[in-house]
């Protein structure tokens, strides 16, 4: 608009416009009535009424996106509101998975006595998928010392993080960790942790390591809780603990004090109080105890038995998904 507007008028301006410096208020166009040159206003209006300032929204100087967020869609918008069509990011790392195991066989294939399928590439791949990193996924190594080396080898020159599951333990064929431990290092060894003790980090070349345990269940709760804050503090973001919930327990849990437990177990609400039950047998193993959980019962170390209604932490498959 161009000009003044003088005292006892008014004029007709749609959202959005810039508010002329002579006015102060603006009546929504549903509380006014015009008729030919007048124009009444049916409610009341107040100094500064349905005006937004500048700065309202962002100050002068302001930070816009604090350095370590990760992006998403509301920051895109917010960018662009801002004026800001580029910004510096870093790149997504590479993270290369591997399952180790002469008894693994890809799903689909032919299988013979002894064998299984892979199903921890595939759960690590489904895991991963909303991460803001670059997976390469080096498919099943056998259990041969130098198949493994020349393996992590590579993969610690080409990527920023490898995560094996198998051949972390004590076992005769468990050659993942010598290998690292001859062209790398282990930091850290076994964790006080069910399921998912035989876990283990390290570094090989230019990468991080993650070692998971191979029984399927672990290899799942430990990328859920321990692998997915690593790789999106490895992208240069602080993650946030996964959401949690108090509920009362069904029936009851047998827990050995000792180890840090997490079972998986179903969240609903009845009269307005949560409830969870865990779901049948535990072992780790066994992936169809998945089919029916939407969520992990935390159990303390120092815990004994809990019992019936007893409150119990829980952490919903959709916050740490």
């Amino acid at each position: 608009m161009q000009g003044s507007v003088p005292p006892g008028s008014c004029i007709r301006i749609f959202t959005g416009a810039a508010v002329p410096d002579e006015l102060d208020a603006v009546a929504i166009q549903e509380d006014c009535s015009a008729a030919d040159c007048e124009v009444s206003i049916d409610a009341p209006v107040a100094r500064g009424d349905n005006i937004r300032g500048i700065g309202h929204d962002v100050a002068r100087g302001a930070t816009l996106i604090a350095a370590g967020a990760r992006i998403t869609q509301f920051h895109l918008a917010w960018l662009a509101a801002c004026g800001v069509n580029r910004i510096e990011v870093k790149r997504r790392p590479r993270v290369a998975i591997f399952s180790t195991g002469d008894e693994l066989v890809e799903p689909g294939a032919a299988i013979g006595a002894g064998q299984i399928f892979d199903a921890n590439r595939h759960a690590l791949r489904a895991l991963f998928a909303g991460l803001p990193v670059e997976l390469a996924d080096l498919g099943i190594l056998a259990d041969e010392q130098r198949t493994i080396h020349d393996a992590l080898l590579q993969a610690g020159a080409d990527c920023d993080a490898i995560v094996t599951t198998g051949g972390v333990s004590v076992g005769d064929a468990d050659h993942v960790k010598q290998v690292v431990q001859r062209i790398g290092r282990i930091a850290l060894w076994r964790l006080n942790l069910k399921p998912g003790k035989p876990l283990a980090y390290g570094r090989v070349g230019q990468a991080i390591f993650l070692g998971l345990p191979g029984n399927p269940v672990s290899t799942i709760v430990t990328a859920l809780i321990l692998a997915k804050p690593a790789l999106l503090k490895l992208c240069g973001t602080t993650p946030e603990p996964p959401f949690s919930t108090r509920a009362c327990l069904r029936g009851h849990l047998q827990h050995r004090p000792g180890r840090e437990e997490f079972q998986r177990g179903w969240l609903s609400g009845i009269d307005g109080k949560l409830t969870v039950t865990a779901v049948g047998d535990q072992s780790s193993n066994r992936l169809s105890s998945f089919a029916n959980a939407n969520c992990l019962i935390r159990i303390p170390k120092q815990a004994e038995d809990l019992m019936e209604s007893s409150e119990v932490e829980v952490l919903p498959f959709s916050g740490l998904l």
